[in-house]
């Protein structure tokens, strides 16, 4: 008896790791200090000593079930991206730049072209943050995993100034909500998006006018990183007062999340279109409007509140890193929470 004959193989372990080197060396950043393989990846602050206050943010997620369709499909090169996003878009969102991001990888059993084809996404994502690629572990653990299957999580860890941390306090009435288009579904809700549509590779493989794609790849699109676009808000000389990244919650948990006590945040949903794929979601599962806004991003994957005078500086900035930005709504004086109009 030896560990491959109780499920575990070393060997292709080892090749996970070579076939992963090409992907991650393209994510290096100057202050990492150490090399892929290590027990541990080291990352130098030399360079941040400029800062007042040096402040660590970090951030960790999962995929979720999500998986599930990539499973289903063989499609394995993308859900990468949503880990990192999930992670990194939680930095940025106060005011942090991400540093280095560490992925973890279980799995039933070690193939070693879908391990790399994983970490490729992941080492994309990680390039599309300005992030570096610094560790990770892929876990083999048969009979705890179907030998076909697998689980994404990830850890970020990035810096900012204290003076610059986004805290919602200072946000007031007047303020400004401007949104960030979201790619679709993102990574939240997939427990109920698998509930609605029939989780069959046909079915998914359907292509629909509506979406104008298949409705598998409408599903797996990956989440958007909005890190580049809040650091060009930032350097366009705008304060965000206070910034939501719209997950798992929906509108209703996430936007009170950047409020003080005493304002509310009112959004106009006909001030942006809801992707086709939420309008199909709702349809299809007879799902109520208040349960769509209250589990999904419903086209805004990322929300800020900004003085009135900022508005036109803060959408240009957005657009000039390549996303689609709208003035959603306003807050005002009341109690703290959120009303969709």
């Amino acid at each position: 008896m030896d560990y491959k004959n109780a499920g575990v193989d070393i060997e292709a372990g080892y090749r996970s790791v070579e076939l992963m080197k090409k992907h991650i060396q393209g994510t290096m950043r100057p202050e990492v200090l150490t090399g892929i393989g290590g027990f541990s990846g080291a990352f130098s602050l030399e360079s941040f000593q400029h800062m007042e206050k040096p402040t660590l943010v970090s951030g960790t997620d999962g995929v979720g079930t999500k998986l599930k369709l990539a499973f289903l499909l063989d499609r394995h090169d993308t859900v990468g991206i949503d880990c990192v996003a999930m992670c990194v878009n939680d930095i940025a969102c106060a005011g942090g730049e991400p540093l280095f991001f560490l992925d973890y990888i279980a799995c039933g059993k070690n193939y070693p072209e879908k391990i790399a084809a994983i970490v490729s996404g992941v080492a994309e994502g990680c390039k599309q943050a300005g992030a570096a690629l610094i560790g990770g572990e892929t876990a083999e653990m048969p009979g705890f995993y179907p030998e076909d299957e697998y689980d994404l999580a990830g850890f970020a860890v990035g810096i900012v100034d204290q003076k610059e941390l986004i805290t919602g306090e200072a946000v007031k009435p007047g303020d400004v909500l401007v949104g960030m288009a979201s790619s679709g579904v993102h990574s939240n809700g997939f427990s109920l998006v698998r509930k609605v549509f029939p989780m069959k590779e046909e079915y998914l493989n359907t292509y629909f006018d509506s979406l104008g794609t298949t409705l598998g790849e409408a599903l797996l699109a990956p989440t958007k990183i909005y890190v580049k676009a809040l650091k060009a808000v930032k350097q366009a000389g705008v304060t965000i007062k206070g910034c939501s990244h719209i997950t798992g919650g929906g509108f209703y948990e996430n936007i009170p999340r950047m409020l003080p006590e005493g304002v509310r945040a009112v959004v106009v949903k006909d001030s942006y279109p809801v992707p086709p794929i939420f309008r199909m979601l709702a349809e299809e599962g007879r799902i109520e409007e208040h349960m769509m806004y209250n589990t999904y991003n419903m086209g805004m994957g990322m929300m800020l509140a900004v003085e009135a005078t900022q508005v036109d500086k803060t959408m240009e900035a957005i657009r000039e890193a390549g996303e689609t930005p709208y003035v959603v709504g306003r807050i005002e004086a009341g109690e703290k929470g959120v009303e969709i109009c």
